[in-house]
C-alpha cells in the first residue's frame, strides 16, 4: 500500500504530511534536549506528554483516510513515545526514563485517535477545500 493512497484527498498531501513529520521531529528534539528550568512539581510534565502525543495523533487522524494506515500511525506514535523514554535514560545525561511518561504519551495517542469518531476527523480537509 502506497502512502499517497492512504492519505485523504488533499490538494497538497505532501505538504500536510511533511508538517506532521516536522511536528514529530520537534517532539523528538525537545524530548532529547536538556529540559527547561521549571519549578519542581511532582508529575507536572505528564500533561505536556499527554498533549504532545494527542496533537500528533490528531494530526494522523487529519491525514490518513484508511483505518489501517491510521492504526499504523497510532502504533508508531506509541512505540516512539516508549523509545524516546528509553533513549532519555540511555543516551542523555540530562533526562531520565520514566514509565509514567510513556503511559502519558500512550494515553495522549489514544485520546487523539478518538477524534476519528467525531465530525472533526476531516477538519483539515474541509479547511483546505474551503480555501481553494
Amino acid at each position: 500500500m502506497r502512502l499517497g493512497r492512504s492519505l485523504k484527498p488533499f490538494r497538497r498531501p505532501w505538504l500536510w504530511a511533511g508538517l506532521w513529520i516536522a511536528a514529530i521531529a520537534a517532539v523528538v528534539a525537545v524530548s532529547l534536549s536538556p529540559p527547561p528550568p521549571m519549578p519542581p512539581v511532582d508529575n507536572s510534565d505528564k500533561l505536556g506528554h499527554f498533549l504532545a502525543y494527542a496533537v500528533l495523533a490528531v494530526g494522523a487522524v487529519q491525514l490518513y483516510a484508511r483505518w489501517a494506515a491510521l492504526m499504523g500511525a497510532g502504533i508508531g506514535l506509541v512505540l516512539l513515545g516508549i523509545g524516546i523514554e528509553y533513549a532519555q535514560g540511555a543516551l542523555t545525561a540530562t533526562r531520565m526514563a520514566d514509565p509514567a511518561d510513556a503511559l502519558a504519551n500512550t494515553l495522549g495517542v489514544v485520546a487523539g485517535l478518538a477524534l476519528r469518531l467525531t465530525p472533526w476527523r476531516d477538519a483539515l480537509l474541509r479547511l483546505e477545500q474551503a480555501r481553494s
